[in-house]
């Protein structure tokens, strides 16, 4: 079932389509629905304004914690999904929201349709149980992949992954020093106030980190050691040849804009994200900005360089924070690096609402990459799987810790 909603000023729609089908159903206008969202959004990703109390993390803790993200779900849900009829039916949600909806993973809301939720049960059912849920920027836009996709040639090669880029002239690794491995249970997480700038920055990172981060050290970048983990665990599962592994040094702006990763079907990039909602063209990832000698280099991909890519992959995975956000234009959705990675030639893009935690992304990637490459598993398939099964963990049953990867575009 597609669902694609429209926010108006007294009065919201979803229309709901299905291969027989064509309904439309009125919802509560938007002075209802966005502060409701907003509410959602700020539990979800632990933004200051749920409590503002700051946590270990740099996050904020959310007032009752999973309960509290669960009452605002609960909440969303009954405007947004309690009107559709024949959802329980669906098996796949395709949702193309509008405005503040965009900013939320649905498969956090409530089920409607689940019996324990109707007789008000503690446990409260949420759409991820029972639904396959996929993203897109409008309808259309899939009619425009397919049709791209028919004439892809295949690719020769299964997976590249850039990770745990060289960010500081300090780290160990500059002049020889050698690779720093990491794991779960031998690396301290680096703290911001252990890194530090490059200087001189390129200006177009420098502007869009002055606009997207302008209370802090705009230009400083900590270590994302568990990014090595993840890259590691991911090459582990592909065939001997068929895996590109770009760490270090190598994880930079040049390997990124190869013309060789044409030849891999999955690309993924574990590294810094800024995205920038108001000149989305200053949005991008940050990749490896020294070279081996301690000196400078551009290591940043923006936006009009990710339109420019020559890709031939059906899944890029962006494991780096907010790469899923954008600006909002009307009629278009939001405009960022996902919609960018679609039009340099890539069927379905994985991307993050929020500033994810490096530890629990590492273990969701895993499990990710585990159910598509030896299970067999679509990507949309595969990503609802490893979010359960992070769900049903006490150490990652907040949602902060795995809903905030969504995947827009192809499901099949």
């Amino acid at each position: 079932m597609l669902l694609e909603y429209s926010l108006g000023t007294s009065h919201s729609f979803v229309w709901a389509v299905t291969h027989t089908t064509v309904s439309s159903f009125a919802l509560p206008g938007r002075s209802e629905i966005e502060p409701a969202a907003k509410r959602l959004y700020a539990c979800l990703a632990r933004r200051k304004g749920a409590t503002g109390e700051a946590t270990e993390s740099g996050g904020t803790e959310v007032a009752g914690g999973v309960a509290g993200c669960k009452q605002a779900a609960k909440q969303l849900s009954a405007w947004l999904l309690e009107p559709v009829s024949g959802l329980a039916e669906a098996k796949r949600l395709v949702i193309v929201a509008d405005g503040v909806l965009q900013y939320i993973p649905f498969g956090v809301l409530s089920d409607p349709a689940a019996p324990n939720n109707r007789t008000h049960s503690e446990h409260v059912a949420v759409l991820l149980d029972s639904h396959e849920i996929v993203n897109l920027p409008s309808a259309s836009v899939l009619s425009v992949i397919r049709h791209e996709d028919e004439g892809r040639a295949p690719t020769a090669k299964l997976v590249a992954v850039l990770a745990d880029p060289v960010v500081d002239s300090a780290d160990p690794r500059v002049n020889g020093g050698g690779k720093v491995h990491a794991s779960a249970a031998g690396v301290q997480r680096a703290r911001v106030d252990d890194t530090l700038s490059v200087d001189p920055p390129t200006s177009q990172m420098s502007r869009s980190a002055s606009d997207v981060r302008p209370s802090k050290d705009i230009l400083r970048f900590e270590r994302l050691p568990f990014t090595r983990e993840e890259a590691a665990s991911i090459i582990a599962m592909a065939d001997a040849n068929s895996g590109l592994e770009a760490l270090d040094f190598r994880a930079s702006r040049a390997t990124a804009t190869d013309a060789a990763l044409a030849q891999y079907r999955m690309i993924h990039f574990a590294t810094h994200g800024l995205l920038d909602s108001e000149h989305p063209e200053l949005s991008g990832l940050v990749f490896s900005l020294v070279d081996q000698s301690g000196r400078p280099m551009n290591g940043f991909l923006d936006l009009e360089d990710i339109y420019n890519l020559k890709l031939n992959a059906d899944l890029v995975v962006l494991s780096a924070c907010e790469t899923g956000l954008g600006k909002d234009i009307k009629g278009e959705g939001l405009v960022g690096l996902t919609r960018g990675f679609m039009y340099a030639g890539t069927s379905r893009v994985v991307a993050s609402l929020w500033k994810v935690d490096d530890v629990a992304t590492a273990e969701l990637m895993k499990r990710f990459y585990r159910f598509m490459l030896q299970d067999r598993l679509a990507p949309a398939a595969a990503l609802r799987e490893a979010q359960l099964r992070m769900a049903t963990q006490k150490r990652w049953a907040d949602p902060y810790y795995w809903a905030g990867f969504v995947i827009q575009g192809e499901w099949r």
